[in-house]
């Protein structure tokens, strides 16, 4: 049944994938309106997220930036439908400049391993297929709540080469990420989702504690891995035509990979943060990143009063 569900999902997102560019991009655009105007989800969260973490825009600036932040995650939403159901050299081909790609060719020869840090900036899942395309990866993911969802996912992640391997961010996940470094592999880590209770710690982020991953700064530190900063930007539209991107591969501020974890997981966030200040409405602000607070701060969920019973 779960099988069965998962390839009607992939039947649906093939449909809406084969629309053209331009219908895709009006689809957005209403989906963000229509959210704006039933106060959905998506919109109250963004609208926390911009009080919490840009305190200093007047009211009119920060509107005008929640209006751009929800019609680039709408569209960007049946953008990647189409990309996960389209040919990748198509998808491949809207990528129309590349920046710092020697970086992967040096780090690659060096055999030590390489960790991709991708935040949730522009579009990851086209960021992924590049990877892909040059080498064999292995992506680290925080499986769906549903079990249809994890089988969808299972299968437009999937490649036909095989050169992907989806790991779930549990228990044997640090022993399969380490042993691929080991062994000169890649590994392709989102770093700015929150992780659970105690496996990480409390750095800024925009100004306020944020629980922040340490998994990547331990693997960097105990491999020597070099560590890379990946994202692919979307370019000023072009009324009528297919968005395009600009792939970006940055080497990652030493502290990284330093001794003490918080302080990786510190330089980490600021280099988050550099990369979404580039463009703040290609950041991935409809995420709850504060849920978690800080052990005796009294501090409570700034998102808890959001929820619609």
């Amino acid at each position: 049944m779960t099988a069965f569900a998962a390839r009607l999902l992939y039947l649906l997102a093939a449909a809406l994938g084969r629309l053209p560019w331009p219908w895709l991009d009006r689809l957005g655009a209403g989906m963000a309106r229509l959210w704006r105007r039933l106060d959905a989800r998506e919109a109250r969260v963004a609208r926390r997220n911009l009080a919490l973490a840009w305190p200093q825009l007047d009211a009119a600036a920060r509107d005008a930036l929640l209006r751009a932040i929800l019609r680039t995650t709408a569209c960007q939403a049946l953008e990647t439908l189409r990309l996960w159901t389209r040919p990748q050299a198509d998808n491949l081909a809207l990528i129309r400049s590349a920046h710092g790609t020697a970086l992967l060719d040096q780090a690659l020869a060096r055999g030590r391993g390489v960790i991709v840090a991708a935040p949730h900036y522009g579009n990851w899942e086209l960021l992924n297929q590049w990877l892909a395309a040059r080498t064999p990866l292995a992506i680290l993911y925080r499986p769906p709540e549903s079990a249809i969802g994890e089988a969808f996912l299972q299968r437009v992640r999937a490649d036909d080469g095989g050169r992907v391997a989806q790991v779930r961010a549990d228990g044997p996940a640090v022993r399969q990420l380490l042993k691929r470094l080991q062994h000169g592999g890649v590994v392709g880590i989102l770093p700015d989702q929150q992780p659970k209770a105690g496996e990480g710690a409390f750095v800024p982020f925009f100004g306020l504690p944020a629980l922040t991953m340490t998994l990547l700064p331990r693997l960097a530190a105990r491999t020597g891995a070099t560590v890379l900063l990946a994202y692919c930007e979307r370019q000023p539209p072009v009324r009528g035509a297919a968005p395009a991107f600009a792939l970006h591969l940055e080497a990652a501020p030493a502290e990284v990979a330093a001794a003490d974890p918080a302080v990786g997981a510190r330089a980490l966030n600021a280099a988050i943060e550099r990369i979404a200040h580039r463009d703040p409405a290609q950041y991935q602000w409809t995420y709850k990143r504060y849920t978690l607070r800080p052990p005796d701060s009294g501090e409570a969920n700034p998102y808890r009063d959001l929820e619609r019973h």
